[in-house]
């Protein structure tokens, strides 16, 4: 349930998805790693970070990505970007996209990780859609739900795969470092979009556009 501390064992089986080699992954990340590094920066028990991002209570590196570009964009920076309510578009504001840009990765190794798309794979974990569609306010509680699906599923779990809130047809998912091998995930040679170079700046607006949304200019 929704904020609930989570039982003391699984209600269920979780139901695994082998996601092979070769498998396409589009992630959004800080220049400032390469596109195949996991973050190993654990986040606030409390405050800001992710869904699903380590805390001092369980260390691990983690890595997000989508298994569509448009997963990976959404997922990432349309996080609580209100509609305009005179039909105009949404506007990104440019300082989410700086210093950002979108790598294009690979599956070198099979990685087995956690369904969480439906409502029997939720169900299995005790929980229901909250744990995946639920606001950036709430993502202490998915913490920690987290860190116990992690602690009850044992090392096969080497990640979690769910239904993108911003884009629900296509999937989102984590990987833990501490539980794939270091050479499971790769480049695929594409050279990554600089999120906010001129060229980055076109190809995230027409990725965006559908979407009711356009990166607003920089503030000189």
């Amino acid at each position: 349930m929704p904020r609930a501390r989570p039982p003391e064992s699984l209600p269920g089986t979780p139901t695994r998805v082998v996601l092979p080699a070769g498998t396409r992954l589009f992630r959004v990340h800080s220049a400032t790693r390469s596109g195949t590094a996991a973050n190993p920066v654990p986040s606030h028990c409390l405050w800001g970070g992710g869904r699903f991002d380590a805390t001092a209570c369980d260390r691990y590196g983690y890595l997000y990505a989508g298994l569509t570009a448009e997963a990976a964009v959404c997922e990432t920076l349309l996080r609580s970007i209100p509609f305009d309510p005179s039909g105009g578009p949404r506007l990104l504001p440019y300082p989410a996209v700086r210093g950002r840009r979108l790598s294009f990765l690979r599956l070198a190794r099979p990685v087995t990780v956690v369904s969480l798309m439906g409502g029997r794979d939720l169900a299995a974990v005790g929980q229901d859609s909250w744990l995946v569609q639920t606001e950036s306010a709430e993502y202490p509680f998915t913490r920690d739900w987290g860190h116990w699906v992690r602690s009850r599923t044992g090392d096969w779990a080497q990640g979690f795969v769910w239904p993108s809130k911003r884009e629900p047809a296509h999937r989102a998912l984590v990987l833990f470092a501490d539980r794939y091998p270091p050479d499971a995930v790769a480049d695929t040679g594409e050279p990554p979009v600089d999120l906010s170079s001129e060229e980055g700046v076109a190809w995230l607006n027409d990725l965006l556009e559908p979407y009711g949304t356009l990166l607003a200019p920089p503030v000189e």
